[in-house]
């Protein structure tokens, strides 16, 4: 049985791989596969599955669908360029712009938003908008790892920990996730400004765009203070921060029926979750649910606790720098969902404490996430953005790519990984 589970994971690895379209319907019946040949027996079925990570990300991706058709991260943008005096100011001020969005709303989401503001700088200006749609692709994919609601990954670990949205800023009383990204994030935009550093026409920037309804913005900020209050709630339910997205979530399409008189704005909001990264991550569940019922997660903590011959840091820094090499040419969604069990049960056969655990999911956490900023294909986000630029006539070669996102990522994930190390280890 562990035989065949394994040659249907790593099957299933190299079909997710070759078939990035047809993904969840790969995991998806791979996952029913493991349930029909009991690699994980049928009464496992509801614990193997995170409810909490799909209500939250549902939930989240609902309102931000309202919050950005309200239109009130567009205007935040306009009135951020406009207070800026020239080109390079202009992009670096969009990308840490998408950045800090990115930290709070989906990466993807961030980019379609941000970038057709400069797209249409860039056209008033006669410039090209490859280098500056790069930098946002970038700096929005960073900044997943900053919050508990800012990437799927995030979601993934804080449900698989028990870590709250409070943890991601302050965490047994030193600093979080949230701070340590934020560093990283001024550090690798300091090499922005060395490749902007000729840009420096003079903008004049006089688009403003117009918000009509204020409740999704309201919305978001309740979910978010919702979210930090139920940190501090004791031996609540499992699944309370994805009742509390999915609830704020209802409650704002209940309220677009009622404010227009019909249901488009359900029906938009709907169209906008994406339930193939559901389904993707509902499979994925089961598969790794299957794994670690035969035994197989146990193995590869094995492994990896060996190659590191037991050292914490050693395991750490293998950790980190594998998942940065991984997540640059694969999802990290099924890579992470992977890990995490794994991560305990190196701490289990180690013997390590909760603190030296939480640099293991720290460091996994960090590696995984910036890494898909290496290559084009690294992450949703740079995929988007190189989207956006072929439909306006400019072919981003892999190689131009690169030339930012490479030290870009490298500058970041060094400060992350140092980061943590010494402020957990």
């Amino acid at each position: 049985m562990k035989i065949a589970a394994l040659v249907l994971f790593l099957v299933t690895y190299v079909l997710l791989l070759a078939l990035p379209k047809f993904r969840a319907y790969i995991a998806a019946f791979v996952g029913v596969l493991f349930l029909c040949l009991n690699i994980l027996p049928w009464d496992r079925f509801g614990a193997a599955i995170d409810w909490n990570v799909l209500m939250v990300i549902s939930g989240t991706m609902g309102i931000v669908a309202l919050f950005i058709e309200s239109k009130m991260p567009a205007l935040l943008a306009d009135l951020l360029i406009a207070r800026m005096p020239n080109v390079k100011w202009a992009i670096i001020a969009l990308s840490l712009f998408a950045g800090l969005v990115s930290a709070f709303v989906d990466n993807v989401a961030t980019v379609l938003m941000v970038a057709p503001i400069a797209l249409s700088l860039s056209k008033k200006l006669n410039i090209s908008p490859v280098p500056g749609i790069i930098a946002i692709a970038v700096s929005s994919n960073l900044q997943g790892a900053a919050t508990l609601v800012g990437d799927t990954t995030s979601i993934m670990l804080g449900s698989a920990t028990g870590m709250s949205f409070i943890d991601f800023f302050v965490m047994d009383g030193k600093m979080g996730m949230f701070w340590i990204v934020q560093i990283a994030a001024l550090a690798a935009t300091a090499y922005l400004l060395i490749i902007f550093r000729k840009d420096n026409q003079k903008i004049e920037y006089s688009d403003r765009t117009e918000v009509k309804d204020f409740f999704p913005s309201f919305l978001l900020i309740a979910m978010l203070a919702l979210l930090i209050g139920v940190s501090f709630v004791q031996d609540k339910p499992e699944v309370t921060p994805g009742i509390i997205c999915v609830g704020l979530m209802i409650v704002g399409m209940a309220y677009t029926v009622i404010r227009r008189k019909n249901f488009s704005g359900v029906v938009n909001t709907l169209k906008e979750i994406d339930f193939k990264t559901l389904l993707l991550l509902a499979g994925i569940f089961l598969i790794i649910g299957g794994l670690e019922s035969v035994g197989i997660i146990d193995d590869i903590a094995d492994i990896l606790v060996r190659i590191s011959g037991g050292d914490l840091f050693a395991l750490y820094s293998l950790l980190v720098w594998a998942s940065v090499l991984v997540s640059a040419f694969i999802d990290n969604i099924p890579y992470v969902a992977t890990m995490l069990p794994v991560i305990t049960g190196i701490a289990a056969g180690m013997g390590i404490g909760a603190a030296e655990t939480t640099v293991l999911y720290l460091g996994l956490l960090s590696g995984a996430t910036l890494g898909g900023n290496l290559t084009p294909i690294g992450a949703s986000a740079n995929i988007t953005a190189t989207g956006i630029l072929r439909k306006e006539g400019y072919e981003v070669k892999t190689l131009q790519y690169m030339k930012i996102s490479v030290p870009f990522t490298l500058i970041a994930v060094l400060v992350g990984y140092g980061l943590v190390w010494l402020i957990y280890a």
